[in-house]
């Protein structure tokens, strides 16, 4: 995919000849990417390809070293902290519960974006909460402590956190780690309906055939490099599957999807 600079980008998110560095060493370099508007976009890749470096820096946590990230065609940079934060929601990977807090408190934090200085939390907040709450399905867990919930539950708190931003744009950094299978489903399940719903979903998936499933719009990666981007049903092949991860595969129809499932060949 490569965007046209000439007439700028066509997606409210996007980003333009993008490198981000750490140290001495350069994870992306000269990224050209855009988030289709409405999409359910999934970022794919081995490790250490720059998948979770791309997502931070959508959500501008990271700073380039180089090129520009733009939101609604402004780069993103130069807008102010409180516009990014009701426009953009990043849920990061493995996210650290405050001690003590309950499920409540946690998604009350997420109105903070949209609070003066005092933080005083108004009706409206109030509401959000509470309709975030029964979204995610954790409706009647608001006054348990997060250090009691399961690992699913607490990642569904964490989700409506971000949906209290009550933004349009929701990045989730690999939203299933360590989440049993069950679990894994139930919070893309979750991750489907809030995209039907009219948000932009970009998401880190370490599963091809979930992001195959779930996915809109696929970005495969590899060196800090986009390899391919498209729909699954034609970016999904055995070629990208071995040139991204060096892994012989076969691609197969999902009997019960009917979207590409990956296949790997056995090592004889």
């Amino acid at each position: 995919m490569q965007p046209n600079h000439a007439s700028g980008p066509a997606s409210r998110l996007a980003a333009r000849r993008l490198t981000i560095s750490y140290t001495h060493r350069t994870v992306v370099r000269e990224l050209d990417l855009e988030i289709p508007d409405g999409s359910f976009t999934v970022l794919i890749g081995p490790n250490g390809c720059g998948k979770s470096t791309v997502l931070r820096a959508l959500a501008r946590v990271l700073k380039p070293s180089g090129g520009e990230v733009f939101l609604d065609g402004t780069p993103i940079a130069g807008l102010p902290s409180r516009h990014v934060a009701r426009t953009v929601g990043l849920l990061p990977q493995a996210p650290i519960t405050p001690d003590g807090i309950t499920v409540a408190e946690l998604v009350a934090r997420g109105r903070y974006p949209h609070q003066g200085p005092l933080r005083r939390e108004s009706p409206e907040d109030r509401r959000v909460v509470e309709r975030c709450l029964e979204q995610t399905g954790i409706g009647d867990l608001a006054a348990r402590p997060m250090a009691e919930l399961s690992g699913g539950q607490r990642q569904r708190a964490w989700i409506a956190m971000a949906l209290a931003q009550d933004t349009e744009l929701l990045l989730l950094d690999e939203p299933t780690t360590y989440l049993d299978l069950a679990h894994q489903m139930d919070v893309l399940d979750l991750c489907a309906r809030l995209h039907r719903d009219g948000r932009t979903v970009v998401a880190v998936l370490h599963d091809l055939n979930q992001a195959a499933r779930y996915a809109t719009h696929l970005i495969a990666m590899r060196d800090g490099a986009i390899l391919a981007a498209g729909p699954p049903a034609t970016t999904l092949t055995a070629d990208l599957v071995q040139q991204a991860f060096d892994l012989p595969a076969r691609i197969i129809e999902d009997p019960e999807s009917g979207t590409p499932l990956v296949i790997p060949r056995v090592h004889r």
